[in-house]
């Protein structure tokens, strides 16, 4: 589908919303402060009954279990006041497609967990009621969770949504065949470069089979997002959409095509295993042990350790350069609280809900049973955290990694409202320089330029 036509069904959701804003949401497109439509807490004390909210979500397996059981907590503490009702709506894209349906039929959920890439989508839909808005109406201190990630949900210095399950890009090692290579694992690379030489020590050959690659990964957008911004570099303009709105892509930098080309040349040469889009199947490899490095979310680390029948090291997500002062973005999701349509006391409840779920203890538990990343800086203070912690000491290169991540635009990632095909245009891309038929420089500015009228479409559609 070209980018065209994908922009054509995005804009179709989105003219419901734009024009069907009003109320208690429209506040939320500019990122300002008031607290209008943020009711306080005598909503509740004045609403007779049981005020439910209804709380779309994307958690499958033991993250479901978790999040259920946060959930069951939550509602035992406000017996006969309040009861959240969790609701799995499939994946990310398919909870997005959803809400923009339960819009025109104007029967959006009370809260809605939604990916890092749709929030550029949520703030122009006009449909929620800012997170700031909250906090600014109970004078409620923000600054516990943590500032990296508070900067990826924040415009013009405000609050849009409330951080939830955050995660962040690792480099994974197989200690045993670093070792068997006569390299040392705690030595792991710094830049694309040592990345690359290392992976040619690390390749391991049978004759003229590949038995082990040295490097590995999915061929996934999000990694070239998160390499442009530990090289400090914008993937959009106008500070990655945090100054004014995005107006087009600016990833066909000489970084970007520095990041492409170098991955496709790992391939072309036999260094670096191809197993295409599908994250499963990359995440597959490593675990066989058929690839020696490999670029992954923080999420699958407990899965990884489980799994594997080799030490499991991690390392902190390689720079462009040895040079670059950068960092990376965060990934996952966050909470928004539906405005139009629905009752003080239901958007009250949400936020209590939002406030519970992102306290330091329910981040602790949160953390500790999914592996994702705690939003409240306090939570790894928990006993039980530090204990998990120093169960997968793995984790403990994420919790520096983002120590040392100093917040910027760059970091902050890029707002843009068709992030999701400029993340697929860039797959394309990669595709492309590997296949030989485009270098990476030519491959990515095809890309951007393909990328545009989608861009224009949306934007003209938000105002």
């Amino acid at each position: 589908m070209s980018a065209r036509a994908l922009a054509a069904l995005l804009v179709a959701g989105l003219s419901l919303t734009a024009c069907s804003s009003g109320g208690s949401g429209s506040g939320s497109g500019s990122g300002g402060s008031s607290d209008a439509g943020a009711p306080g807490a005598q909503a509740l004390d004045q609403a007779s009954g049981v005020t439910t909210v209804e709380f779309w979500h994307s958690m499958t397996g033991k993250n479901a279990e978790v999040l259920n059981g946060l959930v069951g907590q939550f509602n035992a503490a406000h017996p006969g006041k309040i009861e959240v009702k969790a609701q799995f709506q499939g994946k990310y894209d398919e909870l997005v497609t959803k809400y923009k349906a339960a819009v025109q039929q104007k029967g959006t959920p009370a809260l809605a967990q939604v990916y890092d890439i749709g929030t550029r989508f949520m703030i122009d839909s006009k449909q929620t009621v800012p997170a700031q808005a909250f906090a600014d109406k109970d004078g409620y201190a923000l600054d516990d969770l943590d500032a990296n990630i508070r900067n990826y949900y924040s415009v013009g210095g405000k609050l849009q949504s409330m951080p939830f399950n955050s995660s962040m890009p690792l480099l994974y090692l197989n200690e045993d065949a670093f070792k068997e290579a006569g390299l040392d694992p705690a030595q792991a690379p710094k830049d694309l470069n040592e990345l690359g030489e290392l992976a040619k020590k690390l390749t391991k050959k049978d004759g003229d089979k590949t038995v082990r690659y040295g490097f590995g990964a999915a061929i996934y957008g999000w990694f070239v997002e998160q390499l442009l911004a530990e090289s400090g570099a914008m993937y959009c303009d106008n500070d990655n959409g945090r100054s004014n709105k995005a107006g087009k892509v600016v990833f066909d930098s000489a970084q970007g095509a520095q990041i492409v080309q170098w991955w496709a040349d790992l391939v072309k040469g036999g260094y670096a295993a191809n197993t295409g889009r599908n994250t499963d199947d990359a995440q597959a490899a490593f675990k066989a042990g058929t690839v020696a490095m490999h670029l992954e979310s923080t999420g699958v680390l407990r899965g990884y350790t489980e799994a594997a029948k080799f030490g499991v090291g991690t390392a902190a997500f390689p720079k462009v350069n040895a040079a670059d002062q950068g960092g990376p973005v965060i990934g996952g999701a966050s909470l928004w609280i539906s405005g139009p349509g629905h009752s003080d006391a239901e958007k009250r409840a949400a936020w209590e809900f939002e406030k519970f779920v992102s306290a330091p203890e329910q981040q602790a538990v949160w953390h500790t049973g999914t592996g994702y990343f705690p939003v409240n800086k306090k939570s790894l203070d928990d006993p039980k955290d530090k204990e998990w912690v120093a169960k997968y000491p793995q984790f403990q290169t994420a919790i520096d990694q983002l120590k040392a991540t100093k917040p910027t635009p760059a970091t902050a990632g890029c707002l843009l409202g068709v992030m999701p095909q400029a993340r697929k245009g860039v797959e394309t891309a990669i595709e492309q320089t590997i296949a030989g038929t485009k270098p990476a420089q030519q491959a990515l500015a095809d890309a951007a330029k393909e990328l545009q009228p989608a861009i224009e479409s949306y934007n003209s559609s938000v105002g």
